[in-house]
């Protein structure tokens, strides 16, 4: 179930429909961390001065833009606080724009809106007008004391909202112009062919046959690892509050003693029958 990170408003000429924010997009990376190379010890960055090796607690250190080499304009937390966006509750939209009128090189992540307690009415009106009308709503919102440019469309008889990078924020095409081979001239033949080899790949797009292979090997990796012998005790600091960032580990190590107990009073399976839990385990994780 996605989660709800913001609660407010769409301001829509005078109508305020009450929506909340949930997450369209799960992170499936994989975070590490940095150990002793014997495993033995969690490692940590420090802040220190290279020049006297003297470390610095986080409170004590401040913030500098650098304009010059070895010149920083120093900024305070206070100076900094004052210029953040008041933390508004109301995505504002100020136009309506057709889909294929804006590149989608302004898109970044993309999240769900709902409608909140009370506004399924006005929320449903908007997703009709919007669907007949064929637009997309451009407004803008403060979310985590960030202000955002964001486009709101209508999928599925809900509403989506792209956050979009601003204008100063995207390379203009000027910019990569004297990389592009502009003088090269392909034949005529030469473009019928990738033509026709286009027409022969192009379909349906159908997102669930693409898979970050990568990240599903190196899961295959830490769970062979945990299986075996590969988990180590690693030192902690009691003193400092560590994030969780992977729970995947916890699971693993739970699953590592319930196996252990099993394999205690069940025989040795075969190779051939131990082929085929893992394929079925694989098949129940994809599901998950």
């Amino acid at each position: 179930m996605p989660r709800s990170i913001w609660s407010g408003s769409i301001s829509f000429g005078m109508v305020n429909i009450p929506v909340k924010v949930l997450t369209a997009v799960r992170d499936h990376s994989i975070h590490l961390h940095m150990l002793s190379k014997d495993g033995s010890c969690r490692l940590r960055r420090k802040l220190y001065c290279p020049d006297t090796g003297e470390e610095y607690d986080f409170k004590d250190t401040a913030r500098g833009y650098e304009v010059a080499p070895s010149q920083y304009v120093i900024l305070k937390d206070e100076e900094l606080d004052q210029l953040k966006p008041e933390g508004g509750r109301t995505i504002d939209i100020s136009d309506f724009v057709n889909l294929e009128t804006i590149d989608p090189i302004y898109f970044n992540r993309s999240y769900y809106l709902t409608p909140a307690e009370g506004g399924g009415k006005a929320y449903k009106l908007l997703v009709d007008a919007m669907s007949k009308a064929g637009s997309l709503a451009i407004a803008q919102m403060v979310m985590r004391q960030k202000q955002y440019l964001v486009a709101i469309q209508v999928a599925d008889e809900a509403l989506i909202m792209h956050t979009m990078h601003y204008a100063d924020e995207v390379q203009g095409m000027d910019e990569i112009a004297d990389d592009l081979p502009r003088d090269i001239k392909p034949t005529k033949k030469e473009v019928e062919a990738a033509q026709q080899l286009i027409d022969t790949m192009t379909g349906e797009f159908d997102p669930a046959q693409y898979q970050d292979d990568y990240q599903q090997q190196v899961r295959e990796l830490i769970e062979s690892k945990a299986e075996g012998e590969g988990v180590k005790e690693v030192a902690e600091d009691a003193d400092e509050e560590i994030p969780p960032t992977f729970d995947l580990m916890e699971a693993l190590k739970q699953s590592v003693k319930e196996k252990s107990g099993k394999k205690k009073t069940s025989k040795k399976p075969s190779k051939k029958s131990n082929k085929k839990s893992k394929k079925a385990s694989t098949r129940s994780r994809k599901s998950a």
